[in-house]
């Protein structure tokens, strides 16, 4: 039975997994990107704050207020683990309409947003791609890039062996096409038309001299100003320059930050993955390289789960929860 829309209700990683596929998810960024481009949805810019140990507590936000909807993301990378929460308000009365567990959205909302770049940015044919990183991103980004293009070999690289090798199985059967393994990062990307860097790098993997012309890559992993995966030799070869959140990554990518410095004129060749989408534009013909650089922004996460709290409507998924009741404080002077 579908649950009433004035119900606060909370979404499980299970309901998400149930409801939004690869392809789902990237229809519903793509609805999001154009509702940003068309000046009807809005990115809060991330605020985060690290610790010892290499522990990060991150927020992020958006608005869409044509749709009736405000959100928030909010989450604490640990070494031993992250537990973050997508809550969703009326943006019209500010009253509760969703918590979803965002773990699986997160990773779906990261994906969507390189099948969207790769969509536009990659040659049309292209049908060998590299992934760097064996990690919990790699295997969706993976299926965002088979999504959008058709792809018939893959290549892979992790400095863990093991690691790799459970990737390469894991890869195979998953999606029915030739994986091998790498020893390097230069041998997983030499001739590939697609590379995808998902890592948690400290310092620059991928440089120029690796990668040839007509390449796009996707830079997923270094989203804080302390990580990068690419070297400024890419930046500089990149002829198109596309990013979730402009403000965002003056703020906290390093790899455009110290091509580009800090005066705001220096960065206007750099464009949105929203104006991309709106624009309908993408890969020129005397294209050399195109980067993605994906940073992780409140519409991308909005956009899946707006679509995935209509959709628990529809089918009555998700447990209600009560909606919180204003009560004044109780104020003491003893």
């Amino acid at each position: 039975m579908p649950v009433a829309q004035d119900t606060a209700i909370w979404i499980s990683e299970s309901d998400v997994v149930s409801m939004m596929g690869m392809g789902e998810a990237i229809a519903a960024l793509e609805t999001g990107l154009q509702a940003e481009a068309q000046g009807d949805a809005q990115n809060m810019i991330k605020t985060h704050v690290e610790w010892g140990g290499g522990g990060t507590l991150h927020a992020i936000g958006a608005v869409f207020p044509k749709d009736g909807f405000a959100g928030t993301k909010t989450w604490p990378h640990t070494k031993n683990g992250a537990t973050p929460l997508l809550i969703l308000f009326d943006s019209n009365n500010g009253t509760l309409k969703a918590i979803l567990e965002a773990f699986a959205l997160g990773q779906l909302r990261t994906a969507a947003a390189s099948g969207v770049a790769t969509q536009r940015l990659a040659s049309a044919g292209a049908s060998e791609f590299a992934i760097i990183g064996t990690g919990k991103q790699a295997i969706t980004q993976v299926a965002a890039v088979l999504a959008v293009r058709p792809i018939r070999r893959m290549r892979v690289f992790s400095p863990n062996e093991e690691r790799r090798i459970q990737f390469v199985t894991r890869a195979r059967n998953e999606f029915g096409v030739e994986v091998v393994g790498a020893s390097s990062v230069r041998e997983a990307v030499e001739g590939a038309p697609i590379i995808t860097v998902a890592t948690r790098a400290t310092e620059p993997i991928l440089t120029a001299d690796m990668v040839d012309r007509g390449t796009h890559i996707n830079s997923v992993g270094a989203i804080v100003a302390s990580r990068a995966e690419v070297s400024g030799d890419v930046v500089a070869r990149s002829t198109q320059i596309v990013t979730d959140s402009i403000p965002q990554a003056q703020k906290l990518s390093r790899e455009l930050i110290e091509f580009f410095g800090s005066q705001p004129g220096n960065w206007d060749t750099v464009r949105s993955l929203a104006s991309v989408v709106g624009s309908c534009s993408g890969r020129m013909a005397d294209d050399d390289l195109t980067l993605f650089k994906s940073l992780g922004v409140g519409v991308s996460d909005l956009s899946l789960g707006i679509a995935l709290y209509k959709r628990a409507l529809e089918l009555g998924l998700g447990q209600r929860i009560p909606r919180p009741q204003k009560v004044s404080p109780r104020l003491r002077t003893t």
